[in-house]
């Protein structure tokens, strides 16, 4: 990302103001996806200050669970130490699909074609009079 982009566009990651605001902070750990988490400073009630930095396009439904119950203050140590580990039947977090290729389409979607059941004569339809 070029220097211009990091500096006004937040929205393809941190920005410079950002990246400098974080310095002296603790770096608490990285996800599968490559965004890196960090804690420092208090909030008005008192807790600790929680941040994500992600890696690639800034979305939230990138953050997988256990990271988002850390960022919430819903468990007090980072998702490795406070968690149980990951069940073999357990799948991976998804990010939000809307809008690319492999969103869901039901069958009759305009992107599958636009071909739908037809209706089996079972209403009636409304006529004004």
């Amino acid at each position: 990302m070029g220097f211009l982009a990091s500096t006004f566009t937040w929205w393809n990651g941190a920005t410079l103001g950002t990246k400098f605001g974080l310095r002296g902070k603790t770096r608490m750990g990285e996800d599968a996806l490559g965004n890196v988490y960090y804690e420092g400073g208090k909030d008005t009630a008192g807790n600790p200050r929680r941040w994500v930095i992600y890696q690639g396009a800034t979305d939230a439904s990138r953050v997988p669970p256990a990271w988002f119950s850390w960022l919430h203050h819903q468990v007090a140590d980072v998702p490795d130490r406070a968690l149980p580990p990951v069940r073999p039947w357990q799948k991976p977090a998804l990010p939000n699909l809307t809008g690319t290729a492999l969103a869901y389409r039901p069958t009759g979607a305009m992107e599958k074609g636009g071909q739908r059941a037809a209706a089996t004569g079972d209403y009636e339809a409304w006529v004004p009079e």
